[in-house]
């Protein structure tokens, strides 16, 4: 049994204006409950706007897609953002029909059935295919051109993802690996063959981008049996989870990865945050927070108030950052060297108040001029001092990429446990690996969620804090 794509996605959409249907009829019977002719053709006409909407936005981002590939996790996701500009479209339109009947009430009910209708639709939908799958029906057979890495690693993933509804014929390649494990059909001029011997639904081409003569061979040959081709670009290696595909002209232009906090709309939403939440800040907590603490400071060593030091920020600009000064001011950042001197637990550069500030992150706090000032974000990646940045530029892979946005009084990394002393290349390592991880899915829900975090960190206290 083979249910054919196409008719999967029309499936697929039916079973969503139907779910949409009795989401609409539930929020109607429970909101109104009423038989008024006139009221019964505006819900009529606020019914079908939705739905249309709905397809306009499904076709936007993709909802039916092809899905075998994709988790539920991910589809739901993309389901929940269809029904919200779905919703705001209601609201939209049952104000400018000046409809007062249709309360906020109808709304709500509509939201809470359509998402509860439509999840649970999906995961029958998605339970039944996998009960196919698992009795060898409705698989799609595919064959594998290439026994290279990238060849490895897609047969891999299809082995550990049977829900996907995949099976891999065979593998055509010029040598022999040890991995196919009876999965070896033969060299690539085996290919006529196998395709005029075998049901094959998929041809994967994952050859090094040195064979494009035969790559030209097997897209030909393919075309000889209305085989659908795709191509894994062996230069996907360098490329990461996260990447973008565009034309330039008659081109098609691969990015290497995506980072849409750059994207200027974004960019003007978490600067207004950024200023908001500072400004805020400022008058109703550090009105009263600085002067406090500036005396503390003073009472317990001499020296400024405030401590500065030049970092490099966006672009590897440099700033002088501000921070509570937390340490004698006969302290040195380098060694004889000029090695960094990173802070370390029970440091006797560090002042009694000072590690009271750092335990609590408070000697950050100063931070927020410079967000005011643009240099630096609430949430990113977190500034290190020069001598470190030199350090570990051309020894930890990608660490430049962080100098990509904006620093931060606060970051990713920082909230899930790397902050504090580095004692190796790996630690280092893995905190870039968590900024990058930032940059390239960032979301203003992100932003919220490190905030909560680090003050939730901050009263809670952190091990890495000294």
């Amino acid at each position: 049994m083979q249910i054919q794509r196409s008719s999967l996605k029309y499936l697929r959409i039916v079973l969503d204006l139907f779910s949409l249907i009795g989401a609409f009829l539930s929020a109607f019977i429970l909101a109104m409950n009423s038989t008024d002719h006139q009221v019964l053709n505006v819900f009529l006409l606020i019914t079908t706007v939705g739905l249309v909407v709905w397809l306009l936005s499904s076709h936007s981002n993709g909802l039916y897609d092809e899905f075998r590939s994709r988790n539920f996790s991910f589809e739901v996701i993309v389901l929940i953002k269809n029904l919200f500009v779905t919703t705001i479209a209601l609201i939209i339109i049952i104000f400018l029909l000046k409809e007062t009947l249709f309360s906020r009430l109808f709304i709500l009910y509509f939201t809470l059935f359509a998402l509860l209708l439509l999840t649970l639709q999906r995961l029958i939908l998605r339970k039944l295919l996998n009960q196919l799958r698992k009795r060898g029906r409705n698989l799609r057979n595919l064959l594998i051109v290439g026994a290279g890495d990238v060849g490895k690693n897609f047969f891999e993933t299809i082995h550990e993802n049977p829900q996907f509804g995949y099976r891999v014929i065979g593998f055509l390649d010029d040598s022999i690996k040890a991995f196919l494990n009876g999965k070896y059909l033969g060299n690539l001029d085996q290919l006529d063959k196998v395709l005029s011997n075998r049901h094959i639904d998929d041809v994967i081409v994952a050859l090094p981008n040195y064979a494009s003569e035969r790559l030209e061979w097997v897209l030909t040959t393919c075309e000889k049996y209305t085989t659908r081709v795709k191509i894994i670009p062996d230069y996907f290696k360098f490329i990461s989870g996260r990447y973008d595909v565009s034309l330039f002209g008659r081109f098609p232009i691969i990015s290497v990865r995506t980072d849409r906090i750059n994207e200027f709309h974004w960019q003007f939403i978490k600067r207004t945050a950024d200023i908001v939440i500072s400004l805020l800040s400022f008058i109703f907590i550090f009105s009263w927070l600085f002067p406090l603490i500036g005396i503390l400071i003073k009472l317990d060593s001499k020296g400024p108030i405030f401590f500065k030091q030049e970092r490099w920020g966006k672009n590897n600009k440099k700033f002088s950052v501000f921070k509570f000064r937390s340490m004698s001011i006969k302290s040195r950042d380098t060694d004889k060297k000029g090695r960094y001197i990173q802070a370390r637990k029970d440091d006797p550069r560090i002042t009694r108040v000072g590690s009271l500030l750092r335990k609590s992150n408070l000697d950050e706090l100063p931070q927020f001029i410079n967000v005011l000032k643009g240099e630096m974000s609430i949430v990113g990646p977190r500034p290190h001092p020069i001598p470190l940045n030199l350090e570990s530029k051309d020894k930890i892979r990608y660490y430049m990429l962080r100098h990509l946005v904006k620093p931060g009084i606060t970051g990713w990394a920082q909230v899930n446990g790397l902050r504090g002393e580095i004692h190796s290349s790996h630690e280092m390592q893995q905190r870039v690996d968590y900024d990058l991880w930032y940059i390239e899915n960032w979301s203003f829900y992100l932003d919220m969620q490190i905030i909560a975090s680090t003050i939730f960190k901050m009263f809670k206290g952190d091990p890495n804090a000294y």
